[in-house]
């Protein structure tokens, strides 16, 4: 059975950010709230775990899961970054948003996609940025669905769907709808997906 946690949202309680650091250090799968959807995530640098999300998720591998990073630094390690990229993360984030970017060679291979290609998100969330500052390095990270793409936003479901899966549920309401995913990888952003987030600057 997993454990369901219950923290702060506004100043999460620093042994309950300690306890998942430890789950995700030890390749334990954590499930968390963000600024759109539940997540489910794990260490990058753990690619037993990252195997384990694409397990259970069923997870197409052609269909890249994404980085999680505290700030823009560190999600320059990870994502080619362009003048013009730069101007929009830094205007846009944190906040509910996918960027998909160049994938620099400290991707996992494991999670790359054959364009080597990556997506990046920091979410405006406090959980999470403190679960991603507590592990000294990104999550990598896939929404809470199941097999038809529902979206799962109930923390109690999510740990009977996925029980002996994974190891923490941090409990905490979330909005419970998808990012705004957006390409920069050309010259012009390109919107993917409509989700949560201005986008009347790419319209």
């Amino acid at each position: 059975m997993s454990v369901l946690l219950h923290t702060n949202p506004v100043n999460p309680q620093k042994r309950h950010i300690q306890r998942v650091v430890e789950a995700l250090t030890e390749g334990k799968l954590v499930s968390y709230p963000t600024d759109t959807t539940y997540g489910i995530g794990c260490d990058l640098l753990n690619k037993r775990a990252i195997e384990k999300i694409y397990a259970l998720k069923k997870r197409d591998r052609r269909k890249p899961v994404s980085i999680l990073c505290s700030d823009l630094k560190e999600l320059s390690q990870y994502g080619v970054i362009s003048n013009s990229a730069y101007r929009i993360l830094r205007r846009l984030l944190p906040g509910p948003y996918t960027f998909i970017l160049p994938a620099t060679p400290l991707v996992p291979k494991v999670m790359l996609t054959p364009q080597k290609m990556v997506g990046v998100r920091i979410p405006d969330c406090r959980i999470v940025q403190d679960m991603v500052k507590g592990l000294g390095r990104p999550l990598i990270s896939t929404s809470a669905t199941v097999e038809n793409g529902a979206i799962l936003n109930d923390p109690e479901e999510i740990e009977r769907r996925f029980r002996g899966l994974i190891e923490i549920v941090i409990v905490e309401e979330c909005p419970g709808e998808p990012s705004s995913i957006i390409d920069l990888t050309g010259d012009e952003p390109v919107l993917i997906r409509r989700g949560l987030g201005d986008l009347s600057w790419i319209e």
